[in-house]
């Protein structure tokens, strides 16, 4: 008598294993969703704005700011997930009085960040050379940047979600927001580990995001990783992927 192929070890495995990665998967884009979404409903609306300012006067730092200003506090509102910072990143030369502008909004007192008041690094930093900047600039796409150390806000290691703003096809900036990398794995690390197997979820170029497996570090690359040869299941809608160790539990 034929072995019924659904008590086969080896196959029961492998389907626990693909609901397994699929369940990742949902958790990991459903944090990451609402965040992104939350820039997309206003970018649009914003970038009309700047449109119209720009039809009547100079668009300086200080009204940017003010256009700004309600979104990125709304944004840092967002409660399903822990969203440190968020804002305005202009375009180089956007600015009537400067080469450069932040409109940044952050911190538990939701305070504008203000480069001059800090060390004069961070006022030298070039933000148009950064991921979470030069990437949505570029492709005209929503961008996931890090996990990496946020020398220019936050002095913590943070993951960037940054959509570009455009004003008839002129990309005008960024609309971003910053989540410390702590405060994801708090969240998402009990979640992940209640699928009873290792999970590790990664960036776009194959850098550890977090993982339950206390080996990977986050950061890493995940080739240096004895996950680097396992399969891979996208997220839906962010830049991430999953990988389940299907051996261990």
């Amino acid at each position: 008598m034929q072995e019924d192929p659904a008590t086969d070890p080896e196959e029961a495995t492998t389907m626990t294993a693909d609901g397994t990665v699929r369940a990742a998967a949902d958790i990991v884009a459903e944090y990451f969703s609402g965040p992104t979404r939350s820039l997309l409903e206003w970018v649009g609306p914003f970038a009309e704005r700047i449109a119209a300012v720009r039809r009547s006067e100079a668009l300086t730092s200080g009204r940017i700011d003010a256009l700004v200003e309600p979104h990125a506090l709304d944004t840092l509102e967002t409660t399903d997930a822990p969203v440190y910072g968020a804002g305005f990143i202009a375009a180089i030369d956007l600015p009537a009085d400067a080469r450069s502008h932040l409109a940044w909004w952050q911190g538990e007192d939701r305070r504008q960040l203000v480069l001059a008041a800090q060390s004069l690094n961070k006022e030298n930093i070039d933000y148009s050379v950064l991921e979470w900047y030069r990437i949505p600039m570029a492709t005209g796409r929503p961008h996931m940047a890090g996990p990496y150390v946020d020398y220019l806000c936050s002095d913590e290691y943070t993951i960037t979600i940054a959509v570009p703003a455009e004003i008839d096809g002129e990309r005008i900036g960024v609309a971003g927001l910053d989540m410390l990398v702590s405060e994801v794995e708090r969240d998402l690390l009990p979640r992940l580990a209640e699928l009873d197997r290792e999970i590790t979820v990664i960036n776009s170029i194959g850098r550890i995001v977090l993982s339950t497996d206390p080996q990977c570090a986050t950061g890493d690359a995940v080739r240096s990783t004895r996950w680097a040869e396992l399969p891979r299941f996208a997220c839906a809608d962010v830049p991430l992927e999953v990988i389940v160790d299907a051996t261990a539990n």
